[in-house]
């Protein structure tokens, strides 16, 4: 007939599998919430997991472990930072240990030569102290008579003085030969005016009883006629 569809066998059978297929549908539908929620669970649990994407407990942990990580390098950067500065001030003071004590021995080496030299001029500067005696007189006297090549001794001269004089050095013969003549004999080694300007010694007072100077005039005219007043043992 016309519009009239013809159903076969495997119609038959097609509508029993959706049949079946709708009733474990229901049947899935209608269970307990204790059978739905594991299966959402599961469900919730393969969905994190596609694609290797870490779960929130995972990622949870591994930023942890990242932040551990980040103060334990932080703490190691810290602690070697410290030791760089230890290090850094231990040789900054032994090195201004060194350079102070190489400034404190430049100094105590500077003071010292200053010192020198100021021992150096004030022996140049100074001239040699005598004793203002007969003594003294005697070795002012040598130390000139040795720088202008005049011989002469310490015992020669005592000697002639103490027997011309007996150490005055203002003695004045007046009473012999030249006293006659208006030129006595004056000072240590009794020396007339003429005698005394004709053999004086530079460097010695130009004053006939000045003892050091009548002493190394004496000295000078006796080395002249004798050889040296060493040699004379009387009236010369």
């Amino acid at each position: 007939m016309p519009g009239t569809i013809r159903i076969t066998r495997s119609h038959k059978l097609a509508t029993a599998v959706l049949v079946a297929a709708g009733s474990v549908t229901a049947i899935v539908a209608t269970g307990g919430q204790s059978d739905a929620q594991p299966a959402a669970a599961k469900t919730s649990i393969a969905a994190e997991k596609v694609a290797g994407v870490p779960t929130a407990k995972e990622a949870a942990a591994k930023k942890a472990a990242q932040e551990t990580a980040a103060k334990k390098a932080a703490a190691a950067a810290t602690a070697k930072k410290a030791v760089a500065e230890r290090k850094a001030a231990a040789e900054k003071a032994v090195a201004d240990r060194k350079a102070a004590a190489k400034k404190s021995a430049e100094k105590a080496r500077s003071e010292k030569q200053a010192a020198n030299r100021s021992t150096e001029r004030k022996a140049v500067a100074a001239p040699k102290q005598y004793k203002n005696n007969l003594d003294g007189w005697i070795r002012e006297s040598l130390d000139i008579m040795k720088k202008k090549n005049i011989p002469g001794s310490y015992e020669g001269l005592h000697r002639n003085i103490m027997r011309e004089s007996s150490g005055n050095p203002n003695a004045v013969n007046d009473w012999d030969i030249n006293a006659q003549n208006g030129i006595p004999s004056k000072g240590l080694l009794q020396v007339i005016q003429p005698t005394f300007d004709a053999y004086h010694v530079n460097g010695t007072p130009k004053k006939l009883t000045d003892p050091v100077a009548n002493i190394t005039a004496a000295a000078n005219y006796a080395a002249d006629k004798y050889g040296s007043i060493d040699n004379v043992d009387s009236a010369y």
